[in-house]
Parts: C-alpha cells; structure tokens; sequence
C-alpha cells in the first residue's frame, strides 16, 4: 500500500498516511481515461447554436417571377438558401451532444487518474486547510508553500465556500469537494493537493 508525507499549510512534514491500494494504486487504461474525458468535454456543451431554415425566416411567399419565359432561372421563394437574407441550408440547430457512461467505469477512470498522479508524484496531502473568510493570499501562500504553483487542485471533504472562492481568483487553480471529484479535471491540473479528510472520503466512495 502507498504512502506519502502529511504536509501542514506551512510546507512541514507532519506525518505520514497510508493510501488505499484499491485507490491509489489502480492500473492505469489510457483508453478509458480517454474516453472519460471525452464525455465530460462533451457534457460541458451547450449545444445551442441555431440558425433558421427557410420555413423559418420572414418573408418570400410570393414566387419572385413567373416559371418560364424570362431568361432567368426559375426561382419558387426569395427565402430560398442561394438568396441573400435566405434561410439556411445545413446550419446548426440545438442539440445534446453528451452522452453517458455506466458509473463502474466512471469510478474505475477516477481511481485510474488519482493513482497516475501519485505515480507521477503530483499528489499532496495536507493535514487540513480552513479559512474563516475568503483570502486569496492564504491560497496563495498555500501553494507556495506546498511547491504547487501553476496549475493545481484543491480538494475537501466536504464544499468549502471561503477556499473555493479564494481559489478561484487564481489563473488555473480550482477547488472542489471530493464527492465532485472528476476525471479531467484531475488530470487537468498539475498538483492535486487534498486534505486527510478528503483522502478518507474518496477511500469511503471509490474503495
């Protein structure tokens, strides 16, 4: 079973923990973390652009001249796609562009992605992190402390307001609580730092 060092706020070693094997340890498929990503990217879509056909746009029920006799080439509609102000041909309209995977693969790319950051020796753990108010600095100084400028990310056991306030004024750190925990965002970030208690609640739901 793997162990890493318990770091205070300040940056000292406090301790030492113990991590689940079945967590932190998995075998990592580069194809299902893949396919995970993919998905959430997707999710993330809006899926709202739209553009009216020709059914859809005002105007040209009247056909602009007569069928034959004019020289010109027969037209039915001034709305039609090849008129200026005419309606769309093949434009986007909305849609979902999601789509859902069994939450026994969900959970397996998860614990795929947090043992490939202990691999890599981009996981921390902290004793506890807590601020009375939102404080940027306090982050900031976090961070510092820990070598985990850049990109990181910050995990509670539980939705912390004040931390994810604070984290959020800082280019490319986010914070989150550990039941939110997702794939890509745990390989988005450089440094995941969790507090002793969000390590007992992702053991508690992926072990």
């Amino acid at each position: 079973m793997p162990k890493v060092a318990v770091y205070n706020k300040e940056g000292a070693t406090v301790g030492e923990i113990t991590l689940s094997d079945a967590v932190f340890g998995a075998e990592v498929n580069p194809g299902l973390l893949h396919e995970v990503v993919q998905m959430y990217l997707a999710n993330q879509r809006q899926g709202t652009s739209d553009t009216k056909t020709r059914a859809e746009v005002s105007g040209g029920g009247k056909k602009p001249w007569r069928q034959k006799g004019t020289g010109r080439a027969r037209q039915g509609s001034i709305r039609a796609p090849q008129w200026r102000h005419g309606g769309v041909a093949f434009g986007p309209h909305p849609r979902k562009y999601g789509w859902t995977m069994p939450k026994k693969a969900r959970r397996a790319a998860l614990r795929q992605a947090l043992s490939a950051k202990l691999a890599s020796g981009e996981l921390i753990v902290i004793d506890s992190f807590e601020l009375e108010a939102p404080k940027t600095r306090e982050v900031v100084s976090l961070l510092k402390n820990l070598k985990a400028e850049g990109k990181a990310f910050i995990v509670t056991a539980e939705e912390n307001v004040n931390v994810y306030k604070s984290a959020r004024n800082i280019p490319g750190v986010r914070a989150n609580a550990a039941r939110n925990l997702n794939v890509y965002e745990v390989l988005a970030s450089g440094k995941i730092v969790l507090t002793q208690d969000a390590v007992a609640k992702v053991e508690e739901v992926l072990g």
